[in-house]
């Protein structure tokens, strides 16, 4: 065995030792590296997973060749990457890359980040169930087929409930995939404005729903994309590793470490 690469959902310092903060778990300066390198006495990389993801796609998957490629995961929330001139930008700090808590509705829904109207609280699989949920409090009827999958506790409903709705053709759940979509699609036109990629790269569980999260995220993108007339827009493909881009990027990263006396 060469090295461990672990990929995981927080905010690292730029060492890549700390996880500084994690919206999803109970990590704050957390010594992650320290913890695991006594336990595993191997070579280590640790790292951000929409990182490692990123790496992965750009060396083997959908951004092969690109010179400047953005990962976006979608799951609980979103996670992101960059890779620009074949080199994981990770920022001055380690936390370059978290736009899922790009302000994007003020004073919006309640994010675990401790702010209001983030991104991933509209075009995430969090986001989802929350709509969901939602359409269902108000509408009890126009939710019917999804509330009968929960027994009629609108509770339960998440989004992976209306998933499973979309995939089996319920006219609702399409429709929450459609605006979940064409909120990506915004952000990515925000994305681009700012750092002209020629291709982004959606991963994540919710990526497995293709094109009708997909579709709509492009259509916005035409119609967001600040001077879309006259400039290149960026390619917006599913990741072309799925679900193992994570796995598959920590492994190279720690590699490279190795080779580089780095691990």
């Amino acid at each position: 065995m060469v090295g461990v690469g672990v990929g995981a959902a927080g905010w690292f310092d730029r060492t890549g030792d700390t996880v500084l903060f994690s919206p999803h778990l109970a990590w704050r300066h957390q010594a992650l590296r320290k913890d695991l390198v006594g336990r595993l006495q191997r070579p280590l990389w640790v790292g951000n997973d929409a990182d490692a993801a990123a790496w992965a796609e750009y060396r083997y998957g959908a951004a092969r060749g690109s010179s400047l490629m953005l990962m976006i995961t979608l799951g609980t929330g979103i996670g992101g990457g960059i890779v620009i001139d074949g080199r994981l930008q990770r920022g001055s700090h380690g936390v370059a890359g978290e736009w899922g808590h790009m302000r994007v509705v003020p004073d919006g829904r309640l994010c675990a980040c401790g702010n209001r109207g983030c991104w991933e609280q509209y075009a995430s699989g969090n986001a989802l169930g929350h709509t969901a949920r939602e359409v269902a409090d108000h509408s009890p009827a126009a939710a019917a087929d999804l509330l009968d999958r929960v027994d009629g506790n609108a509770a339960r409903l998440t989004g992976e409930v209306v998933a499973r709705a979309a995939a089996d053709g319920d006219p609702l759940a399409i429709e929450l995939l459609c605006e979940v979509g064409t909120w990506l699609g915004q952000g990515i036109a925000d994305l681009s404005a700012i750092l002209d990629p020629d291709v982004v790269v959606i991963g994540g569980g919710v990526s497995v729903l293709g094109e009708t999260v997909l579709a709509p995220a492009r259509e916005r993108l035409e119609r967001a994309l600040p001077g879309g007339g006259c400039r290149h827009r960026p390619r917006v493909v599913a990741a072309g590793l799925g679900a193992q881009a994570g796995l598959v990027g920590a492994a190279d990263l720690v590699r490279r470490a190795v080779a580089d006396g780095d691990g």
